[in-house]
């Protein structure tokens, strides 16, 4: 068993405090296969709806290639799922999924309303039988609304100019600007840092997006995305972190949070060189693992930083002591801090 450690203890210099090698108490009450059981009931979308969910972003691909075949002047050269159910790690929650749409960008509007309208036209005409309120431009997407399963598809528009290797531009939801990307890359970076962990990579990264997602309801100016705690992870796994027993994996995040607060620069090598970076201005700096160029936390600020560290820390020490809890009831009640009421044994 993992070797466990006080937060507040290891940032004020301490030695790590740990228990004697062997089962304890509190391990009886909630152990890693309790967290692994309620992930499955209460946190990960279920197969059976995740293989839905694919097969109606294939049905609108497919629909909308045969839009194209009678209409060439529609320059879409490729589509793509995208987001958490491209990764494997979307939650129980989900209730829209992305499909990232790649148009020529010689022929489409590079005005992004234009863009979006351009775009909408064309899935209109593919889906006639659609009312005119399935098919709606979002700020920086089409969303395409499914009345039988009450799914909503965010159809992307990516501006394609040839790149052989998919990049393109993409609209940003934080900003309206555009910012390069490559969908098949981002995929294949999760995919990569999945088959070293096993399973349990994507299982951490729906875990503590559960946790964002609670701390979000609870305070409506907290700000964490998920993809910046996906890289976080992705960095921590690269560490050599075993992420194989959950409550261990868990407190390794939120240490490194509490630790570092959020100012050390995150840097991934698959797809260029570190050197290439260039410096930023902004307080976290976590690098786009795509593009040397992107800053993905750019518009983070120091006290939003700030406030991370601190939930963070919170977090990590209501798993400390619900980790030496002597009862199952005070136990739960400590797990509770981190992943709300439904948490249940």
């Amino acid at each position: 068993m993992a070797k466990l450690v006080n937060i507040r203890h290891i940032l004020h210099g301490g030695v790590a405090n740990s228990k004697p090698e062997g089962k304890n108490m509190s391990r009886d009450h909630v152990d890693h296969s309790d967290i692994a059981r309620f992930a499955e009931d209460r946190v990960n979308l279920p197969q059976d709806k995740a293989n839905e969910y694919r097969a109606q972003a294939r049905r609108l691909r497919e629909k909308l290639e045969g839009y194209l075949d009678d209409n060439p002047d529609f320059s879409l050269r490729k589509m793509l799922l995208s987001g958490s159910l491209a990764k494997g790690t979307a939650l129980r929650s989900l209730n829209d999924i992305d499909i990232a749409c790649y148009i020529s960008g010689a022929e489409a509007p590079s005005d992004v309303a234009d863009l979006l309208e351009y775009l909408a036209e064309r899935l209109r005409k593919a889906f006639p039988n659609f009312s005119s309120d399935q098919v709606k431009p979002q700020t920086y997407c089409v969303t395409v609304s499914f009345k039988g399963t009450g799914l909503d598809v965010d159809v992307v528009p990516i501006l394609y100019h040839g790149d052989p290797d998919w990049y393109g531009d993409l609209v940003s939801q934080e900003d309206g600007s555009y910012l390069e990307t490559n969908i098949p890359r981002h995929i294949e970076f999760i995919r990569k840092r999945k088959q070293a962990n096993d399973v349990h990579f994507a299982q951490v990264v729906r875990l503590i997006k559960f946790w964002i997602r609670k701390m979000k309801q609870e305070d409506p100016n907290f700000r964490f995305k998920s993809f910046m705690a996906e890289l976080i992870l992705a960095h921590l796994a690269d560490e050599g972190h075993d992420f194989s027993d959950y409550p261990d994996a868990l407190q390794h995040f939120f240490t490194y949070l509490a630790r570092t607060n959020l100012r050390e620069r995150i840097v991934f090598e698959d797809y260029y060189k570190a050197s290439e970076v260039d410096s930023f201005p902004e307080p976290i700096q976590i690098i786009d693992p795509v593009n040397a160029e992107n800053n993905a936390s750019r518009l983070y600020t120091a006290g939003q930083a700030d406030a991370i560290a601190a939930a963070a820390l919170d977090a990590g020490d209501a798993i400390d002591a619900a980790l030496y809890a002597p009862t199952k009831q005070l136990t739960v009640q400590y797990w509770q801090r981190v992943f709300g009421s439904t948490f249940q044994v």
